[in-house]
């Protein structure tokens, strides 16, 4: 996994529960590899989850939550991944790429996924477009040696949070609607996002 100095800076991580889901993790021998993994599993069912809400009713209802859940399933992987690895001292030296990869496949299957539920498959692709050029926006300035940019803002986090919100909103209330003002909403703040990174990078590269 990553080191302690590019980690994105969460609250998250030090809460009492996320301490003991690592401790529990370590105890059984669960690789912070493997944890990586799991969150592409759980991304994997949430576009099953999106693609199956199309068929309205009762189903689109629970298909929705379930998708919802999975949302944040891949949150929680990829908090207990890091703390696995670094409080744990379970990093392995190819976890820099189970760190970053799955992240880059779950976003496209989560957006793409919504933009189907939503009618709307060529706005869910431009989501995950954007998010994954944030991300290598990010990686880029790392590999030229500056610090890791996390800032929004929409980051990870925070899109993860707008979909989560919109697909259980979905759920209850005009599915198609709700999730295609969500996407645009996480494809606006995403771009703003892209465009301060983008912007920051440029500066430090200027002005070294």
């Amino acid at each position: 996994m990553s080191q302690p100095e590019n980690r994105r800076p969460l609250t998250s991580r030090n809460s009492a529960w996320a301490a003991k889901l690592a401790s529990w993790a370590v105890s059984r021998e669960i690789t912070p590899n493997q944890i990586s993994q799991a969150s592409m599993g759980f991304a994997a069912a949430g576009f099953f989850f999106y693609a199956v809400s199309t068929q309205g009713g009762i189903v689109q209802f629970l298909a929705l939550l379930l998708a919802a859940a999975t949302l944040q399933a891949r949150l929680v992987c990829n908090l207990i991944d890091g703390m696995v690895a670094v409080e744990g001292g379970r990093g392995a030296k190819d976890g820099p790429f189970w760190n970053e990869a799955p992240d880059r496949v779950s976003d496209l299957q989560f957006f793409a996924g919504a933009g189907l539920a939503a009618g709307q498959p060529e706005l869910g692709l431009l989501a995950a477009a954007l998010a994954i050029a944030t991300a290598y926006i990010r990686e880029l300035g790392r590999a030229e040696g500056f610090p890791p940019d996390f800032s929004g803002p929409l980051a990870k986090p925070q899109r993860m949070a707008v979909l989560t919100v919109g697909t259980v909103l979905a759920a209850f209330y005009a599915s198609e609607w709700t999730l295609t003002v969500t996407l645009w909403t996480v494809v606006a703040g995403t771009a703003a996002t892209l465009l301060r990174r983008s912007w920051t990078l440029i500066e430090r590269l200027k002005s070294r």
